[in-house]
């Protein structure tokens, strides 16, 4: 089965009541956006285009072969990209919006706890059952990877089409924007909810056991998820600070995972202000973007990782934080109150 047909049953089949509050990638829409191109009489506005270029710049070789009815060879196509970039960059922005939203409102609820868990049970008690978080976490996990490999696809038969690689350039500016579903934070997020999930459900372990995996216990601290079997993915759980399993994990966004400790120290600010008070201008220590720590991600349910898998490291890092934490407010209050007084 071709992938336009797997997609086109995946959007109508059992799970259209789910999706119909989602959106996706319009991928038959944009499909029929590049055929328009390669049959447009005459060549249309994208080998007209490539002609103009040739007679201002080449020979009459270079428009016969511009004029090939076959696929348009040109760095800029009007015909497409009027409609197909702008419309791929909305539906691009609106999946990471509805995936990221229903992720962090499932996993709310798994992580809360004391007074506010027994609210929210309560308040979810008839539709927030194990299954149904299950089933939830199974459609969310299939609706990242489904519109993934939608976008790779269709940016792979523009560049196809029209001999270019802007196809690819789009989605390195789509990951540039951390628009890129299979590099989220909150998936993996959800692969921690399912690993966490695995010792105590035998339904979670059957259905997820095969697509997520992590490995804490080597140098280079990883998760893995199998999204086909062409598709393998990693994802390293090493601060690149440290040089250890993360703890008490924070994904700035642009994706990089640290201990909050670290990423504190790293941004000039203290443990107990977070990461919201970093300054603006504070850059991403690996990649040096700007602006990052502002819609920073704690990963709660990594941290939940770590504490069942390696108890005495979390137990260690944890008291080594709290200790930092302590001699940080102390000498905190110590210059406001010598600043009060004047000292």
């Amino acid at each position: 089965m071709k992938f336009g047909e797997a997609f086109a049953e995946y959007l109508h089949g059992d799970k259209e009541l789910f999706l119909e509050k989602f959106s996706h990638v319009e991928y038959k829409k944009l499909k029929k956006v590049l055929k328009r191109c390669r049959t447009a009489n005459g060549g249309g506005s994208c080998r007209l285009g490539s002609r103009e270029m040739a007679e201002s710049g080449g020979g009459e070789g270079e428009v016969e072969s511009s004029s090939s009815p076959q696929c348009c060879e040109c760095d800029s196509c009007p015909l497409c990209d009027e409609k197909f970039f702008s419309e791929l960059m909305k539906e691009a922005s609106e999946i990471a919006g509805c995936f990221s939203s229903r992720v962090r409102r499932l996993l709310h609820l798994h992580i809360s706890t004391g007074m506010q868990s027994c609210v929210l049970q309560l308040f979810h008690c008839f539709r927030h059952n194990k299954l149904l978080k299950i089933q939830q976490v199974q459609m969310l996990v299939e609706y990242a990877t489904m519109n993934a490999i939608a976008m790779r696809k269709i940016l792979k038969k523009y560049d196809k089409v029209h001999s270019s690689a802007n196809g690819k350039n789009f989605q390195l500016r789509m990951r540039a924007d951390h628009m890129e579903l299979l590099q989220s934070p909150w998936l993996i997020e959800l692969g921690a909810f399912c690993l966490n999930f695995n010792g105590n459900s035998e339904e979670v372990s059957n259905r997820f056991s095969h697509q997520f995996s992590c490995d804490l216990s080597s140098d280079q601290a990883t998760m893995r998820f199998i999204v086909s079997d062409s598709v393998k993915l990693e994802y390293t759980l090493t601060c690149a600070i440290c040089l250890e399993a993360v703890f008490n994990p924070y994904a700035l966004s642009c994706g990089h995972l640290f201990c909050k400790m670290c990423i504190c120290s790293a941004a000039s600010v203290m443990i107990f202000e977070g990461l919201k008070a970093a300054p603006a201008v504070s850059k991403c220590p690996v990649c040096r973007e700007v602006g990052v720590y502002a819609n920073s991600v704690h990963m709660a349910e990594l941290d939940l990782l770590l504490k069942n898998r390696c108890k005495e490291y979390w137990k260690e890092r944890c008291i080594a934080e709290r200790a930092q934490m302590v001699k940080q407010s102390k000498e905190y209050w110590d210059s406001q109150t010598k600043s009060a007084l004047g000292i």
